[in-house]
């Protein structure tokens, strides 16, 4: 994992707009092969999509051959309601640059079925082949997208209710009126999220440090889903100074002399792509799973995790065998054993019987 860490939000907005127009313009889309790209809303992503803006105007980045998706919507709000995710989007970014309406893809929270509707958003991003990069917010609590704390590690795109702290922080949009937030949203699952070539997160202000001390210097847990980008090949955070006041200071400066490493080297994040490696054959990162898992051959977890799918059916209980008596003096070889021990029920039954008849 890369933790980048700027002054201030301008700085961190920044940064991480220069680096998906870099990364679009090394990939040169097309038509045929789009750049798929995954987006955020909230506060955080507004700086970013105010520098995309400005470099969009500025002929520095075309996002013609972009074909995006969006993380999340709320449920049983109209689509042209301001605080909408359908209106957060074309307001700030759609409208002001060149994308197709087409290429735009974002849930609809009020589909007659919303169960369907998450279905068919899992399928329309593997028809385009996967997303290449998926920025991403984060919640107080640490959640990514809407996935609340304790929310499955290996989820898909699905219905969620919010946690009452989520519709507090959005009540901001609602003239901080609680009851005006919706209770429920789609969102991508945390699963969607990790199965992206590239994961991006923008972290700002204070009231997001202990989520990002949570991810950064503890383990993976589902209470924090924000700290399952460690099990991502390419995650990369990207935080002002106030987010990372919960850090230890030896942790800071970690990552930033890995920064500056990396800046003397020429390169900011590995990755298989042209820009690393030229125009040669890029090389793949090949998995040799076992057919059956041993201590000596494990099947990783980490790559079943990335390439989890959600369950179609319950699996099927093997069956018991069936029970045969048995006992130790069976197991001895030697012959008069059986007489000089405890007869087993049936010849126990038959003196019995004898006896009584005698």
């Amino acid at each position: 994992m890369r933790l980048i860490i700027r002054d201030d939000a301008a700085a961190t907005s920044n940064y991480v707009a220069n680096y998906i127009i870099d990364r679009i313009n090394a990939y040169k889309p097309t038509a045929q092969n789009p750049f798929v790209l995954g987006l955020p809303t909230g506060s955080s992503p507004l700086g970013v999509y105010k520098v995309l803006v400005q470099k969009y105007k500025a002929g520095e980045i075309s996002f013609d051959n972009v074909v995006t998706f969006n993380m999340d919507e709320y449920v049983g709000i109209p689509r042209d309601h301001p605080e909408s995710y359908h209106s957060f989007m074309w307001n700030n970014f759609f409208s002001h640059v060149n994308v197709h309406p087409s290429n735009v893809h974002i849930l609809n929270g009020n589909a007659p079925s919303l169960e369907a509707e998450c279905v068919a958003y899992e399928d329309a991003i593997k028809r385009v082949g996967g997303i290449d990069l998926f920025l991403a917010g984060i919640g107080e609590d640490g959640h990514i997208a809407f996935n609340e704390p304790g929310s499955s590690l290996a989820s898909r795109t699905r219905v969620k209710t919010l946690a009452y702290d989520t519709i507090l922080a959005n009540s901001r949009f609602f003239g901080n009126d609680v009851d005006k937030v919706p209770r429920m949203a789609l969102t991508v699952g945390v699963q969607t999220v990790l199965e992206a070539r590239e994961v991006v997160v923008i972290i700002l202000g204070q009231r997001k440090a202990l989520a990002l001390q949570r991810c950064i210097e503890q383990g993976v847990n589902h209470m924090w889903t924000l700290s399952s980008l460690q099990l991502h090949p390419h995650p990369m955070i990207v935080a002002d100074e106030d987010a990372t006041l919960e850090l230890q200071v030896k942790t800071v400066k970690y990552f930033k002399s890995i920064e500056k490493v990396a800046k003397e080297a020429g390169f900011q994040q590995i990755l298989p792509s042209k820009v690393r490696t030229g125009n040669g054959p890029i090389p793949e990162t090949r998995i040799d799973t076992v057919s059956s898992p041993t201590i000596l051959a494990p099947q990783p977890t980490t790559s079943q995790l990335l390439r989890a799918t959600p369950a179609t059916e319950y699996p099927v209980r093997s069956v018991s065998p069936e029970l045969i008596p048995d006992r130790m003096a069976s197991r001895i070889p030697e012959p008069a054993l059986n007489q000089r021990l405890t007869p087993n029920p049936d010849q126990q039954a038959a003196k019995q019987a004898n006896a009584v008849s005698a």
